[in-house]
């Protein structure tokens, strides 16, 4: 009996706006950045798709095809509400619950049998109370592994509700794009076209050290991912694994100087955010998009945790000036730190040390608390028109964006 179960929200973010106001049911509804600025879509209703508009389009494109849609900003804190809503529900079956993102997550039931019922009857259990405590629907996948389950919950979206028994794992699977299979990107694709495998079942009759010669390490999971073989455990997500904030220019960006004033911003932005949460990290990640829409990640792993807006800002203002850009504009521009530890440090009060900038950094935020953001507000960012074109949503794990 298959003990894993996913459980995907369908069209979160636009589920969330039309029940807030059921006016749109029934419209096409997007969700992201407001067409005439830049960005792009974060999630969309299915009367949208129907229009070709999906998650991660650029706004403008989407605006091309749907000129008459209801567009809508994200609004992040009704999301995390709602979010919370259904993993309370979750965890009404099991503690094992992983989740992915603010609409998704994994849990493994194999404990929670003699309480509710086969994997089966506690699957239908929180999808129905789903509907009852949110009103939102989810689409369910019940199989004996992660990746196996994932793909079940996606394959009959709308309130899809599909289970796949350990005996059935290879026949489920052999039909399939190849595509839906985890790893096989673009580039990846490209190459198992040119060798005539086109279906999952297609990977399964490939030799598993053909594959391995071909591609490598990468060769022999995609092999064993084909026959259902994902040996990862549910796990339990006891803390936030990133705190990030994240711009997108209103034009590209050739101003190098801007763009470096924007990870001081952004950098800022991080620091507060962690502090709030007691949380102190040890790897810097800066993200880039350029006009090309071509996006990079470079991140650096740090010999202590730090939390200060000049310790992250050093490191990530590092990162971007190693960066050939070939001159090409930047787009976008992110920011985030993880690596967090929970101990305590012992920190210098008198000593210019990152351990001091820290406590400093406290203090800003302290004032900030007491009376509001832009009390105190460093010398740099000063600069209006800077301050005009500042709307960068941070995030926590997530960017707000949705499958």
């Amino acid at each position: 009996m298959p003990d894993i179960i996913h459980v995907d929200m369908d069209c979160f973010f636009a589920a969330v706006e039309i029940k807030d106001n059921p006016d749109l049911a029934g419209k096409p509804v997007i969700v992201g950045a407001l067409p005439g600025t830049r960005g792009v879509v974060s999630a969309c209703s299915y009367e949208a798709r129907r229009y070709g508009i999906h998650s991660a389009m650029p706004i403008s494109k989407a605006y091309r095809l749907c000129p008459n849609g209801v567009y809508l900003t994200p609004n992040g804190k009704r999301y995390v509400e709602e979010s919370e809503a259904i993993r309370s529900v979750f965890l009404d079956y099991t503690p094992l619950v992983e989740p992915i993102s603010l609409d998704e997550a994994f849990l493994d039931v194999s404990g929670s049998h003699r309480m509710y019922g086969t994997s089966v009857e506690i699957g239908r259990a929180i999808k129905r109370r789903i509907r009852e405590v949110t009103g939102l629907v989810a689409s369910v996948g019940i199989a004996p592994s992660k990746f196996v389950a994932k793909i079940a919950s996606d394959l009959e979206k709308p309130d899809g509700f599909v289970v796949v028994d350990d005996d059935a794992v290879l026949d489920f699977l052999a039909p399939l794009d190849v595509r839906k299979m985890w790893g096989v990107g673009k580039a990846t694709w490209s190459r198992l076209e040119k060798l005539g495998i086109m279906t999952v079942g297609d990977v399964q009759a490939y030799p598993a050290e053909d594959l391995e010669r071909i591609f490598g390490k990468h060769g022999s999971h995609l092999h064993n991912l084909s026959l259902g073989i994902d040996d990862r455990s549910v796990e339990p997500e006891t803390e936030r694994k990133q705190v990030g904030a994240e711009h997108t220019f209103d034009t590209d960006m050739s101003d190098m100087k801007e763009v470096e004033r924007t990870i001081l911003y952004l950098s800022d932005k991080v620091s507060s955010r962690m502090i709030k949460k007691g949380r102190k990290g040890s790897k810097i990640t800066l993200k880039l998009r350029n006009e090309d829409f071509r996006t990079v990640t470079r991140c650096r792993s740090l010999d202590r945790r730090i939390v200060s807006t000049k310790n992250i800002y050093d490191t990530a203002i590092d990162l971007f000036r190693r960066e050939d850009l070939h001159g090409k504009k930047v787009r976008l521009i992110g920011v985030s730190v993880s690596g967090f530890d929970n101990e305590s440090e012992q920190t210098s009060l008198f000593e210019d040390t990152p351990e001091h900038t820290d406590r400093i950094e406290k203090v800003v935020a302290d004032i900030r608390d007491r009376f509001g953001k832009g009390a105190i507000t460093r010398a740099a960012l000063v600069d209006a028109k800077v301050k005009k074109k500042r709307s960068a949503e941070g995030t926590e794990n997530t960017e707000f964006s949705e499958k």
